[in-house]
C-alpha cells in the first residue's frame, strides 16, 4: 500500500557530496575556490574564535580584579565564551558542506548551498540566556 523508496545508505558526507563530479574527499579545488574557502574561514571561524577569546579574557579580568561577589559573573562570561567556541566548531562543521552539489530525487545534480541560519539561531539563544543570567546576577547584587 504505502511504499517507501529505497534509500542508498552512504556512511558519511564525503561520499555523498560532490564537486565537479568528484567526491568531496578527493576533490582538488581551484585557486579561486581555495581563496573563497579561506576567506569564509577567516571571516566566520576567526570571528567566533576572537569573540570566545575576548569573553575568556573578560572573565579572567572579572575574576582577578573584582571581589568575590562578582565571581559568578566571571564564571558566566567563561561559560559564554565556551559556548561561542562550540558554536564556532558547529559553524565549521556546517560550513564544510556549503561548496558541494548533491544528486536530487529526479536524478539531476543540484547545487547545494546552506546558510548558517542554524548557527545564528543557536548563538542568539545562547546570548539571550547569558544576558538573562547576567541581569539576574546583577539584580541579586543589590
Amino acid at each position: 500500500m504505502f511504499e517507501r523508496p529505497l534509500m542508498r545508505q552512504q556512511p558519511n558526507a564525503a561520499d555523498r557530496y560532490t564537486l565537479r563530479s568528484h567526491r568531496a574527499r578527493s576533490v582538488v579545488l581551484t585557486a579561486e575556490e581555495l581563496v573563497e574557502v579561506r576567506a569564509a574561514q577567516r571571516t566566520f571561524e576567526g570571528a567566533y574564535v576572537r569573540t570566545a577569546l575576548s569573553q575568556f579574557s573578560f572573565a579572567l579580568i572579572v575574576l582577578k580584579i573584582f571581589t568575590s561577589e562578582f565571581y559568578s559573573m566571571g564564571a558566566l562570561f567563561a561559560v559564554y565564551g565556551f559556548g561561542v567556541l562550540l558554536a564556532s566548531a558547529f559553524r565549521r562543521q556546517q560550513g564544510n558542506r556549503e561548496f558541494y552539489s548533491t544528486l536530487g530525487e529526479d536524478g539531476q545534480r543540484q547545487k547545494m548551498f546552506r546558510t548558517s541560519g542554524n548557527v545564528v539561531v543557536s548563538l542568539t539563544l545562547l546570548s539571550i540566556a547569558a544576558y538573562a543570567c547576567l541581569l539576574g546576577l546583577t539584580f541579586r547584587l543589590t
